[in-house]
């Protein structure tokens, strides 16, 4: 039984390990009691088996089995290179 796959979108801050990069994801998030907005930032390691990504790339992450002990993400797609 597999539900629906958590997906992410991000900007590449790492790339220097092989076949994985560092994607991170920011997320508002409205204070429960201040109803102020605050920036929540999180680092995923993702798995970029061809090494197509680059730093500043915007990417589309999503979730899998893992793949090593830091590594569940996987880079589904790269929405905006750099490299343009």
């Amino acid at each position: 039984m597999t539900g629906a796959k958590k997906a992410r979108q991000g900007v590449v801050i790492s790339d220097k390990m092989d076949k994985t990069v560092v994607v991170l994801v920011e997320q508002l998030v409205q204070h429960p009691v201040y109803k102020k907005y605050i920036r929540r930032r999180k680092k995923y390691k993702a798995h970029d088996p061809e090494n197509h990504c680059r730093v500043g790339d915007r990417v589309s992450i999503v979730e899998t089995r893992p793949l090593s002990r830091e590594k569940r993400w996987r880079v589904q797609s790269i929405m905006r290179s750099t490299a343009e």
